[in-house]
This record gives structure tokens, C-alpha cells and sequence, in this order.
């Protein structure tokens, strides 16, 4: 397996990432235990997650990818072994927060908290938005035309300070990959080099 480092981090992710968002819909837990074990065996160490999943989303199986990566990681013991990237969700599912804004720092924390106790680990390797809160184009919608009376989302601002806060509180090894929207976050927070900020 090739390896490469993981955005300006120390961290080294295979070329290979597990995508797991399958585990608790369309594969069951001990399906999801040999996909695992078997990326483990050819050296696959990047697993990729989200507390949406399973997929296709509903009330019934979110979170439960996380939970039987959760119980993987109890099992085998190898938390360590793995780069784990989870993902919190954006607006607009009825069940996740009641489908409202998501990157309050309340919403933040409440899904960071959640994701880490299913997930069984007191960590996540990168932490991502899974789609924004503004309108824009995304999950195959097009067509996307600006409103000028859009309500108004969270500040990057606003998210980055939050995320800082988990960082250093060592629940985020490295913070949020963003969009590049505004370059004044570019220098926005000095982190440790282990940190990443990409913007």
C-alpha cells in the first residue's frame, strides 16, 4: 500500500480510503467487521465515516455506521491503527437537531460528543462539514440562483472557533477542511503543526 501525508499534517492515510457508509443498511455489523478487518489486511489505515450514515439516510439507521465502527474498534482493539474521518450533517433532515442550522457551537458540540460515543473513541482524525448550511448547489440539485434575503448561517468565523475549541481539547486531531470562500481565514488561527486548516 502507498501512503501520503494528510493535508500539511503529520499523519500518514493510505492512497486507499474505506468508505464505510454501507455498515447498518446495506451491510450488517459482521459485514462490516470482514470489510474492515480485510482493508486492516491490505493495509488500508484511512476509514471514512459520517453521522448520517447509513445510507440511504433515515430516522431508523442514523448513526449506526458509526456505532458498528464503534464496536470494530471495541473488538479488535486497534483504535490507534486507523485515521478515522467522520463528518457532522448540514440543515435539512428533521431528525438530526430538527433539521435547522447545524454548526452552532451547541450543534457542533452535540454531534461531536454523539459521533465520539458511538464511534467508542475519545478522538476523530478529521472532522468535516458534510454539506453547508447556505444554499448552493449540492446532493445533484442545480440551477443554484443567489437570494438576497437568504437567512443568514453560521459564520466560518464563528465554526472555526468552535472547532478550535475541540482541538484543543484534543476530541479533533485536525480541524475542518473548508471551502475556499474567504481568504481571510488563511492565517485565520496559528495551530500547531500537526493541525490542519486548509481554506
Amino acid at each position: 500500500m502507498k501512503f501520503k501525508k494528510l493535508g500539511n499534517t503529520d499523519l500518514n492515510v493510505s492512497l486507499i480510503c474505506l468508505g464505510t457508509m454501507t455498515y447498518g443498511e446495506q451491510n450488517t455489523q459482521k459485514e462490516g467487521f470482514e470489510q474492515m478487518d480485510y482493508a486492516v489486511e491490505k493495509e488500508i489505515n484511512f476509514f471514512d465515516t459520517a453521522e448520517l450514515y447509513a445510507i440511504p439516510p433515515k430516522a431508523k439507521t442514523y448513526g449506526k455506521t458509526e456505532e458498528i465502527i464503534g464496536n470494530w474498534f471495541q473488538e479488535r482493539k486497534n483504535r490507534k491503527k486507523i485515521i478515522l474521518a467522520s463528518k457532522i450533517a448540514g440543515p435539512g433532515l428533521k431528525w438530526i437537531r430538527e433539521g435547522g442550522d447545524q454548526f452552532s457551537p451547541k450543534s457542533i458540540e452535540e454531534a461531536l460528543n454523539n459521533s465520539l460515543k458511538r464511534l467508542k473513541t475519545d478522538y476523530i482524525d478529521l472532522y468535516q462539514l458534510h454539506w453547508p448550511e447556505r444554499n448552493t448547489n449540492y446532493f445533484g440539485e442545480l440551477n443554484y440562483e443567489h437570494d438576497q434575503k437568504e437567512k443568514k448561517w453560521n459564520s466560518f468565523e464563528s465554526i472555526l472557533k468552535t472547532l478550535k475549541k475541540f482541538i484543543d481539547q484534543v476530541k479533533l486531531d485536525i480541524l475542518v477542511y473548508l471551502m475556499k470562500l474567504l481568504g481571510v481565514f488563511q492565517n485565520f488561527y496559528k495551530l500547531p503543526k500537526n493541525k490542519n486548516c486548509q481554506v
